[in-house]
């Protein structure tokens, strides 16, 4: 045990495209990394079913193209929405600047 987690990682095993990995995790993350592997598997189904794929390697490549593009979709909003905020809590300073001149 590290001395900055205080919790023993589990071992699990997920299956990804009909292998099985084995893997050790954190409990507080077990659910995430199930989840995950869960949903990788339905979208390479999805793949599989739609284009008529059958090599495992092209069908996870488009799949992590598919979720990268998302992940940069999610951060470029969140983005938008941090600078959107910034803006408003600066004209909101602004504003109680002026008030107390």
């Amino acid at each position: 045990m590290n001395k900055f987690n205080t919790m023993e990682s589990l071992s699990i095993k997920i299956k990804i495209s009909d292998r099985i990995y084995p893997m050790k995790v954190q409990p507080e993350d077990e659910t995430f990394v199930r989840r995950a592997g869960n949903i990788l598997t339905e979208r390479i189904r999805g793949y599989q079913k739609k284009l008529g794929i059958q090599d495992q390697q092209d069908l996870l490549a488009m799949v992590a193209f598919d979720c990268l593009v998302a992940y940069l979709k999610v951060q470029e909003a969140t983005g938008t929405k941090s600078n959107q905020l910034i803006q408003k809590i600066e004209g909101w300073n602004n504003s109680i600047e002026k008030a107390l001149q």
